[in-house]
């Protein structure tokens, strides 16, 4: 069985020791580092020092966040242990994302969208130079992701919770 890796976007802060990730796939979950004080009590020093605590950023490719050489945590670690929050972009996902996590080439979508395959202002959408395609979209068209085995938020019945009626159908 291969890893999954669920790849951090951006990362913010949403308390004194709250984080709020945004990963590839548009999920947004949040962390409370207290959490890891009792395995692992240095990072009381984070909660404590509010400075460095400000410091979070995400690893160049997303695998991870860091504070500095003593302090990081995997994408995973979030993932599995933090908690799903609602936004109001929690169906989009960046027409970029949405080719690698399908593996399919961008053009393809281009053609989906000139063909009528994916309706413009209602599967897929462009804010100045960014396109974005709604999650229920790619999945009614194109299955579940390539390279994502079927887990929590992909499971389903939270797909089935949130798919869009099919155009035609009365």
């Amino acid at each position: 069985m291969s890893m999954v890796f669920h790849k951090i976007k951006s990362i913010g802060l949403a308390g004194d020791s709250v984080l709020i990730a945004q990963f590839e796939d548009g999920i947004c979950k949040t962390y409370d580092v207290r959490q890891m004080v009792e395995s692992f009590p240095d990072f009381a020093k984070l909660i404590e020092d509010k400075d460095l605590f400000r410091k979070v950023h995400v690893e160049g490719s997303g695998f991870g966040i860091v504070w500095n050489d003593d302090f990081d945590l995997s994408c995973n670690e979030i993932w599995e242990n933090g908690t799903v929050v609602p936004t109001p972009f929690d169906n989009l996902i960046a027409m970029s994302d949405a080719t690698e996590l399908w593996g399919l080439n961008e053009s393809t979508l281009r053609k989906a969208i000139s063909y009528g395959k994916l309706k413009v202002g209602y599967d897929v959408c462009n804010y100045g130079k960014q396109w974005v395609v709604t999650r229920s979209a790619m999945l009614r068209e194109y299955g579940y992701p390539h390279n994502l085995e079927e887990d929590g938020y992909w499971n389903s019945e939270v797909i089935a919770a949130e798919m869009e009626p099919e155009y035609g159908k009365e």
